[in-house]
């Protein structure tokens, strides 16, 4: 059984995107494609520079929304 991998990828413009797949390359590829999120398709190439296995679904989910929560927060602080 494949597990369920968050990811983060560092995009052209240094920014960061944040996802969730189970299979990790081919998701890249899309990114890197165009065809991954309109997000990544504005600014890619695209490079992995994170991930985490889960067995879970939902437990992978919630570590992907914990992630872009902190992201988030840390750019709503660095902004002023």
């Amino acid at each position: 059984m494949k597990k369920y991998v968050v990811y983060i990828l560092r995009c052209e413009n240094g920014t960061f995107y944040t996802g969730f797949t189970r299979n990790v390359e081919m998701r890249l590829h899309h990114h890197n494609n165009g065809t991954g999120a309109k997000y990544t398709a504005r600014h890619n190439p695209c490079t992995l520079v994170y991930q985490e296995e889960f067995d879970d679904r939902e437990i992978a989910l919630h570590r992907e929304l914990q992630i872009k929560k902190k992201n988030r927060m840390s750019k709503k602080f660095n902004s002023s």
